[in-house]
């Protein structure tokens, strides 16, 4: 009996690691991606803080502005207030009888008191 020989050339070499497809792209492209998302988020927040800024600026100088009007609507309720003072005085002690001893105006201060207790 003839003994078996190998093929002419030998053998093909044993396959013992699995042949898998890479799948997806190329680590560099998904690096690549990712920088230019976060580039893009960080323009954004960029953005939107400036606006915020602005926003906000823009709120304060409208305050400053209403300032005046804000005080000039006060004085005018204080004066309507005081006069108001003035008319009930005299129509409960007549004109003779002064409540303060002195002339001198003081700006009137207000507490605001609850009429009924909460329960």
């Amino acid at each position: 009996m003839p003994q078996d020989m190998p093929p002419a050339g030998g053998y093909e070499p044993v396959q013992y690691k699995r042949n898998l497809p890479a799948r997806g792209f190329r680590p560099s492209v998904y690096l690549l991606a990712t920088g230019l998302l976060m580039t893009y988020g960080f323009y954004r927040v960029g953005k939107g803080i400036r606006e915020h800024n602005e926003l906000a600026r823009e709120k304060m100088w409208s305050r400053i502005h209403l300032i005046p009007v804000l005080q000039a609507e006060e004085d005018r309720d204080q004066v309507r207030r005081y006069l108001a003072d003035k008319a009930r005085e005299k129509q409960l002690l007549g004109s003779e009888t002064k409540v303060y001893n002195s002339d001198r105006f003081v700006r009137p201060t207000y507490a605001v008191t609850p009429d009924e207790e909460r329960k």
